[in-house]
C-alpha cells in the first residue's frame, strides 16, 4: 500500500508538472493564432484605407451593361482553408463574373475528362496575344491556345459533358455554385447585352470548328459561354471559389469536395501563366500567386494551402484588370509574407 501511495504521489506530481509546462505552450499557441487573425484583418483594413481613393481606371464599356455598374463598389474578402472569413468594404454587391468563369469551366473539363483532354483538344500555352485574338487561332490552326483566353474558353465550354445545350449550361452553373458554396444565378441584363453583341466570339467558334477544335455546335457553345460570363458573384463568392482551389478542391465553407486535388494541380499553372490577360507575366512576377481577372471588376488569387483572396472593383486598367484589386492583393501578399517564392534561408 505504501509503495502504491508513493507511486501515486509521484504520478500526481508528474501530471501537475506536465500541466504547468504544457499550459503556457497552449496559451502561447492560442495567442499566436489570435495574432495571425489580427494580422490578416489588419492587412485588409490597411489595404482598403490605402487604396479606396484610387481614381485610375474605368469600367469596361464594350459590354454596355458593364458601363452602368457602380464604379465605387470596392470589397475585399479572404477565405482561409480552415473556413475562417475576413472581409472589408462592400462584399455583397454583385457583378458579373466574366472571364473569371473560365477557370471553373476549365476545372470542370479536367475533372470530367482529365488534363490530357485539355492539353490535346485545347492547349495550355499562353498565346502572347489579346484574349480575344482571332490571329492567335489562325496562326496555330486552333492549337496551342489555352482555356483562359476566349477561343480556348469557348472550346472548353463545348467540351463540358452534356447531351444538349441545356445540360451543358446546367453543369457549368452547378460547378460555379459548388465552388462558391451557394446557388449562383444569371445576370439577365448582362447576358442579353453580351448575347446581342458577341459576333467576334461567334466568329472565333466557327474558325475553331473549321480547324476541328470545336466539340459542340459553335453557335450554342458561344451562347453557353456568354451565359457563364454573366453569372452574378460578389467578393465573398470569388474568395470562396479561390479558397476551394487553395484547399485542394474541397470547399472550406461547405466541406464539399468539388474537384480532386489533381484537377487543382493542373488548373493553377494555367492561371499563373494566363490569368490576367496581357499582363499575366507582370502579375505573376509581382505577386507569385495564380490568379484570374474579369472585366466585370472581379479578381481572385489563390495562395495554395492557405487561402483564397478576391477583390471586386469595376474600374479597369488598359489590359482589362481591376486597378484596385491588383494593388490590394499585392499589398496583402507582401504584408502577410505569403508569396510562395519568398524563401527564407535556414
Amino acid at each position: 500500500m505504501k509503495n502504491f501511495i508513493n507511486r501515486s504521489g509521484v504520478f500526481t506530481v508528474m501530471i501537475i508538472s506536465l500541466f504547468v509546462f504544457i499550459r503556457p505552450c497552449l496559451l502561447l499557441a492560442q495567442t499566436g493564432n489570435t495574432l495571425i487573425k489580427e494580422k490578416i484583418q489588419a492587412a485588409l483594413d490597411e489595404a482598403y484605407s490605402k487604396f479606396k481613393d484610387v481614381k485610375e481606371g474605368k469600367n469596361a464599356d464594350y459590354i454596355k451593361e458593364l458601363a452602368q455598374v457602380d464604379p465605387k463598389i470596392f470589397g475585399i474578402a479572404i477565405v482561409m482553408t480552415d473556413g475562417q472569413v475576413y472581409t472589408k468594404g462592400d462584399v455583397q454587391s454583385m457583378v458579373s463574373i466574366q472571364s473569371v468563369s473560365k477557370v471553373f469551366t476549365m476545372a470542370k473539363v479536367i475533372e470530367e475528362q482529365g488534363p490530357k483532354a485539355v492539353m490535346d483538344k485545347i492547349g495550355v500555352d499562353a498565346t502572347g496575344m489579346r484574349f480575344n485574338s482571332i490571329v492567335a487561332v489562325e496562326l496555330q490552326k486552333g492549337k496551342e491556345i489555352n482555356p483562359l483566353v476566349n477561343p480556348g474558353a469557348i472550346a472548353a465550354t463545348s467540351l463540358v459533358n452534356g447531351a444538349d445545350s441545356a445540360a451543358k449550361w446546367k453543369s457549368i452553373l452547378n460547378i460555379h455554385s459548388e465552388f462558391a458554396g451557394r446557388p449562383l444565378s444569371l445576370n439577365i441584363p448582362v447576358y442579353i447585352s453580351e448575347a446581342g453583341d458577341n459576333l467576334r466570339n461567334q466568329a472565333i467558334a466557327h474558325l475553331l470548328l473549321a480547324y476541328g477544335r470545336m466539340y459542340f455546335d459553335p453557335v450554342q457553345a458561344t451562347d453557353i459561354y456568354t451565359k457563364q460570363c454573366a453569372i452574378n458573384v460578389n467578393a465573398k463568392d470569388l474568395a470562396t471559389m479561390a479558397a476551394t482551389l487553395a484547399n485542394g478542391g474541397v470547399n472550406p465553407l461547405t466541406k464539399k469536395k468539388v474537384v480532386t486535388p489533381e484537377t487543382v494541380m493542373y488548373t493553377l499553372p494555367v492561371m499563373a501563366t494566363a490569368g490576367l490577360y496581357d499582363d499575366s507575366r507582370i502579375w505573376y512576377f509581382g505577386s507569385g500567386l495564380p490568379a484570374k481577372s474579369g472585366v466585370g471588376g472581379g479578381l481572385l488569387a489563390v495562395c495554395p494551402g492557405k487561402f483564397g483572396i478576391a477583390v471586386v472593383s469595376p474600374p479597369l486598367d488598359a489590359a482589362g484588370n481591376s486597378v484596385k484589386a491588383q494593388l490590394v492583393i499585392k499589398y496583402v501578399v507582401e504584408k502577410l509574407g505569403v508569396n510562395p517564392f519568398l524563401i527564407q534561408p535556414k
